[in-house]
């Protein structure tokens, strides 16, 4: 039987505001990216984060961005010195490994969000700062990076483990990147069509690219949104089509407790 994780990117509530139903979404997933608070989060959000995960036994790892609170971490920042970008995902996540080794959860990896996560995927430069800076909080933390980028080469590169993230609702040029969500396609909301492309990379071993290519791949976790309208039940819905089609699931690492 084929194995597969489901990730999701959690914790990105913040003071006053709530974002996305981390209650409902633990039922569904293995793996749990908890927002470090330059993005999103704070620390009493993220505190509670981490102990849903905990009572649910789902993974967790730390999610760390651009300092950007007002864009949710989805603009470019730019003129940020190499080291002192360095200097913030340390901090980001050495915040939420301290705060998970006190609530007994201790983390397994760390995913990079939103724009600086875009960028690192075609930037050695960004890629390399990216794995430093984890390898300097911890080096048996894994890097989940996307397939064909250059996180993936940075991270194997410096030593550090990595697992191949995949999507379930984007779609992938023929680079083997996410296409542009400036281009038509690019976000899929037909669950067939999802579902097709998570057995195709899972099961097949290939990504489906928008010009018809086959892109070799060893996928270890799926990406599921949780900030988007419906994201619960259409999470539940791919889940269900998975498992129909004889997909188990499981965190790809386990916490070390």
């Amino acid at each position: 039987m084929t194995t597969i994780d489901l990730n999701c990117d959690m914790g990105e509530s913040f003071g006053a505001y709530t974002i996305g139903d981390d209650a409902a979404m633990f039922e569904l997933i293995n793996t749990a990216n908890i927002a470090c608070g330059f993005h999103a989060g704070d620390p009493v959000v993220i505190r509670d984060t981490i102990l849903a995960a905990k009572a649910k036994g789902v993974a967790i790892g730390a999610h760390p961005s651009f300092m950007d609170l007002y864009g949710f971490g989805r603009r470019r920042i730019y003129g940020e010195k190499p080291k002192d970008l360095e200097a913030q995902l340390i901090y980001q996540i050495a915040a939420v490994k301290g705060m998970s080794e006190a609530l007994g959860w201790p983390i397994t990896h760390v995913k990079t969000h939103g724009s600086l996560g875009n960028i690192a995927a075609e930037d050695p430069e960004l890629a390399a700062i990216c794995a430093s800076a984890i390898k300097a909080v911890d080096p048996h933390l894994t890097f989940v990076t996307l397939p064909y980028s250059e996180t993936m080469k940075a991270a194997e590169a410096a030593g550090l483990d990595v697992a191949c993230e995949v999507f379930a609702d984007r779609s992938y040029d023929d680079n083997g990147m996410l296409t542009s969500r400036q281009k038509e396609g690019s976000v899929i909301h037909d669950l067939k069509q999802s579902t097709d492309q998570v057995l195709s990379m899972v099961k097949e071993g290939f990504i489906p690219t928008v010009g018809g290519k086959k892109l070799p791949v060893e996928a270890a976790t799926v990406c599921i949104h949780g900030d988007t309208p419906g994201a619960v039940a259409v999470a539940r819905a791919l889940r269900d089509a998975l498992a129909q089609e004889g997909i188990s699931f499981a965190p790809f690492k386990t916490p070390q407790v």
